[in-house]
């Protein structure tokens, strides 16, 4: 698997941030409106303490959801769990088991935020510009922002705003229960974004995606 950017994991905290500034640059909001052949989704767990980091990728087809291909990895974890800076702590175990899938997903669901970050670089900005591919974050919780009522009817969202800022939206994905927060990580807009995610979910919350990687994440760790 070649990269389309390469940097340091070796980072302190601060030199994270500085990154992440510097990298939120190289981020594209829109992209192609095909639909995909093959997505995945990832996902991580740790193990040991902590000291260990537990990472899946499950392939499915799109739109009929059939598994396709799943691999994991566990690396030494490297970097400390420090809010907003997650992907430094999560994406070298990700790259790893990424090794082992051929060819690369044209699309990725992170269990995590994109644009959605006080930074407007999350885990699903990250991993979308390193690998150049169009990338989703979908997460259970807010990690910023604020947002009006979320209609109760399956399918429907309202924006996540954030200093001004549409960068996500809150997505009823399953009637009557919890919305997800969906924000485009990389090459993709918010709307494809939000279609995409709905074309994933089945009778559940969650996309089948994050399900599956979850799965095998927790059974590795």
């Amino acid at each position: 698997m070649k990269l389309a950017l390469e940097h340091r994991w070796d980072l302190t905290p601060a030199e994270a941030r500085a990154l992440q500034s510097e990298l939120r640059g190289r981020v594209r909001r829109h992209g192609p409106r095909r639909a995909p052949r093959r997505v995945a989704g990832v996902d991580v767990g740790f193990a040991s303490g902590g000291a260990e980091t537990c990472a899946a990728v499950a392939v499915l087809s799109f739109p009929d959801l059939t598994v396709l291909q799943t691999a994991t990895a566990r690396v030494p974890t490297r970097f400390p769990y420090v809010p907003g800076l997650l992907s430094f702590r999560e994406i070298p175990a990700i790259l790893a088991a990424l090794e082992a899938i051929e060819p690369l997903p044209d699309l990725l669901l992170c269990d995590g935020h994109g644009i959605a970050h006080p930074r407007r670089f999350g885990i699903a900005c990250h991993l979308g510009v390193l690998l150049d591919r169009p990338c989703i974050g979908v997460a259970k919780s807010r990690l910023v922002g604020e947002h009006g009522p979320v209609p109760a009817r399956r399918g429907e969202w309202t924006p996540l705003m954030h200093e001004g800022e549409t960068v996500g939206a809150v997505l009823r994905s399953r009637a009557g229960v919890k919305p997800v927060y969906v924000s485009p990580g990389h090459r993709i807009s918010l709307e494809t974004a939000v279609a995409r995610v709905m074309g994933c979910v089945t009778r559940y919350r969650l996309p089948e995606t994050t399900r599956v990687a979850d799965r095998l994440a927790s059974a590795r760790g």
